[in-house]
């Protein structure tokens, strides 16, 4: 028996919920995908499939196979493509997530680069809010202040500072604020996610800390990308990321409030599931995002002199 032959039909027969239609896809006898089946199960010793006179269902032992099978055959393809043509002709799609502001300030700005390296490769990003490692993709982008929660591999990309902006226009039209007591009569736009406190909590280099209350806001949301439009919109003051307001930042369009005083920084990490069974095409997109990024523990965005994060804890 090809094992490799029969896991491919098994695939084919999971994924269409038919002997009939993957017989049609793999341009095969309907008795020959029914065999190779029956010979892989006899092989394992395990029922994969539970058949009906319509459709067939995974067992849970075929579910889980099937996720394993997947990694396996993708594998061997470039492991295949490796070989015939070299490292520069990978061939597949790598699944990232990552959060909007994130994807779109400092992903999408490199993605030609990352082309040019690897015609090849492509990358379906989605954009949200990412807390872990998320089991549906091959990388995740978690961008956040506290430590890494949960078994998975963390490759530390950068720190950030986290910054209150707001634009000219507003602070023009309501003063702008000295002092942190001052920011409770402001508008405060903050994406209202799971670990972040409502209010903020504010250092200076003396050593003092001021607690800031979260004063009624024109905008609830859980997007900081949201919150971001709507300081450029000068609805309020609103606490970004600095790798989303440098360029804005440095036009005039946005300006940072009371800039002596710090919010706690932010670190940016690539996240893998799993050390195990890494694609060629996810550990050349890894290569590719440790490249572009300088790691360490200092804001990689800081207009002027870069400010010391603190040092996060990397997830075993």
């Amino acid at each position: 028996m090809d094992q490799l032959r029969a896991m491919r039909t098994f695939v084919e027969v999971a994924e269409r919920g038919a002997f009939a239609a993957a017989a049609r896809a793999l341009d095969l006898d309907p008795s020959a995908v029914t065999r190779q089946v029956a010979e892989l199960e006899g092989l394992l010793g395990a029922r994969l499939l539970v058949r009906s006179t319509r459709r067939v269902a995974l067992t849970p032992i075929g579910q889980a196979y099937l996720q394993r099978v997947r990694t396996i055959l993708r594998e061997v393809d470039e492991a295949a493509a490796l070989a015939s043509h070299g490292q520069h002709a990978l061939q597949g799609c790598v699944r990232l997530i990552a959060p909007a502001l994130f994807a779109s300030r400092q992903l999408m700005p490199r993605l030609a680069r990352l082309q040019a390296r690897h015609p090849g490769l492509a990358v379906a990003l989605e954009t949200g809010p990412v807390a872990t490692a998320c089991e549906d993709h091959d990388i995740s982008i978690v961008v956040q202040a506290g430590p890494l929660d949960g078994r998975f591999v963390a490759h530390r990309l950068a720190g950030a500072g986290l910054l209150l902006c707001a634009s000219p226009g507003y602070l023009q039209r309501h003063g702008r604020p000295l002092h942190p007591g001052e920011l409770a009569r402001h508008p405060l736009l903050l994406a209202e996610l799971p670990r972040r406190p409502r209010g903020l909590r504010l250092s200076h280099a003396s050593g003092a800390a001021v607690e800031v209350p979260a004063a009624a806001a024109p905008l609830h949301t859980s997007q900081p990308a949201l919150c971001h439009a709507g300081a450029l919109a000068g609805l309020g003051i609103a606490a970004l990321p600095s790798f989303a307001v440098q360029e804005e930042l440095s036009q005039g369009r946005l300006e940072q409030v009371v800039p002596d005083w710090r919010l706690p920084g932010l670190a940016v990490h690539a996240c893998l599931p799993s050390r195990r069974q890494v694609p060629a095409v996810v550990r050349a997109m890894l290569d590719f995002l440790r490249a572009e990024f300088p790691g360490g523990t200092h804001d990689a965005w800081s207009i002027g002199t870069a400010t010391a994060l603190p040092t996060m804890r990397l997830a075993a």
